[in-house]
């Protein structure tokens, strides 16, 4: 297999030094597991998309932690921060959907470098439209005063903000995978652009100095850089609650953010997945591709590419997770098939790819 060099690297992000680094930070954190005793215990392993804690009665609680990123700065740059907040919503819900859970609420960290007052309106105006978007309520939260620690794309406009997620969900209904078969069906739901992951890359080639502004329009795209890259992330909660509520055979739930469809491999399966009917990638995938000359095996690694969001199911089931997102207006397809033999691995056949470990390769 042929690995090519890193665009995302020399931007700034090593993904490589960043799971040594996280394997030794899991040492100490998988020793809190037991603490808990019978009550609070975590049921599944670190590294899923969110954990489920059993809080007795058969009743499971779900809960992940995320932020929106380096889009933050795009939103800097931008003057425009009403999108933010319904990203910072949507990387948690969405993560906390793909163990089966109903998302039912968030608590939010905002640090400033100072208090803007039509900032904080702004975000707070995207929190509410994330939470109507996935039915939850935003009930408690922290805003800090950090100087020191901040800095923006201009003086004074430093902020970040991350969000906790939880949901419920019946302890025997906790959807991890390890009921994935070979052929099942893996559904497809369209992204509405870059979402909330690789924004470093993004805006490496896309905006800075000899480049273009989040203000600069791009015929490609047809929209300024700016708002293109500020689309916020679609939230997949109530297509995917609807089909839940219909079928037990939904077999396993996955996030497409960062690494790409290599998160199907974050399901506990003894399957891998063919996907051989993607859909059309958006045209700000191809933008990034073209002005910085990055591999293809990099845009699918670090990328959604169109896909924001994949149900595994029984094939005669698929018509309802396709039913369901048409009822709430998603666009979904099938885009591929559980296959036994290709345990550990994602091949993307028409892009001539192959997924497994920590990134996508070509034959060769």
């Amino acid at each position: 297999m042929r690995q090519p060099s890193s665009s995302y690297q020399a931007a700034g992000v090593d993904t490589s030094k960043e799971e040594s680094g996280l394997s030794q930070l899991l040492a100490w954190l998988n020793r809190t597991f037991p603490l808990p005793g019978a009550i609070g215990r975590p049921l599944l392993e670190n590294g899923f998309f969110a954990n489920v804690h059993d809080v007795g009665n058969g009743l499971g609680i779900a809960v992940s932690t995320d932020s929106p990123g380096t889009k933050i700065l795009v939103a800097q740059q931008a003057g425009r921060y009403d999108t933010i907040g319904i990203d910072c919503v949507a990387v948690n819900v969405n993560d906390v959907l793909c163990v089966g859970a109903r998302p039912i609420a968030l608590v939010d960290y905002l640090a400033v470098q100072q208090v803007q007052s039509d900032m904080l309106e702004q975000l707070g105006k995207g929190l509410y439209e994330g939470a109507q978007q996935a039915g939850i309520a935003i009930a408690s939260g922290e805003i800090a005063q950090v100087p020191e620690m901040l800095r923006g794309a201009s003086e004074g406009l430093g902020f970040d903000i991350a969000g906790t997620a939880i949901g419920v969900v019946a302890v025997d209904r906790i959807i991890e995978g390890s009921n994935v078969q070979d052929g099942d069906v893996v559904v497809g739901f369209r992204s509405s652009g870059i979402h909330s992951n690789g924004l470093t890359l993004a805006r490496a080639t896309l905006l800075g100095p000899g480049k273009s502004s989040v203000d600069s329009y791009a015929n490609e795209i047809g929209c300024t850089l700016g708002e293109e890259l500020l689309r916020p992330t679609r939230i997949y909660v109530r297509p995917i609650l609807d089909a839940l509520a219909q079928t037990q055979d939904i077999v396993g739930l996955a996030h497409i953010s960062g690494d790409g469809f290599l998160n199907l491999l974050r399901l506990k399966t003894t399957c891998g997945f063919e996907l051989s009917d993607l859909p059309e990638v958006p045209p700000i995938f191809r933008l990034i591709q073209e002005r910085g000359s990055t591999a293809l095996e990099e845009m699918y690694k670090v990328f959604n590419m169109g896909v924001g969001f994949c149900a595994v199911t029984r094939p005669e089931v698929a018509r309802i997770v396709l039913e369901a997102a048409e009822r709430h207006g998603f666009a979904a397809q099938v885009i591929g098939h559980a296959r036994k033999e290709l345990a550990g691995q994602v091949l993307l056949a028409k892009e001539g790819l192959v997924g497994r470990g920590k990134g996508f390769y070509k034959p060769a």
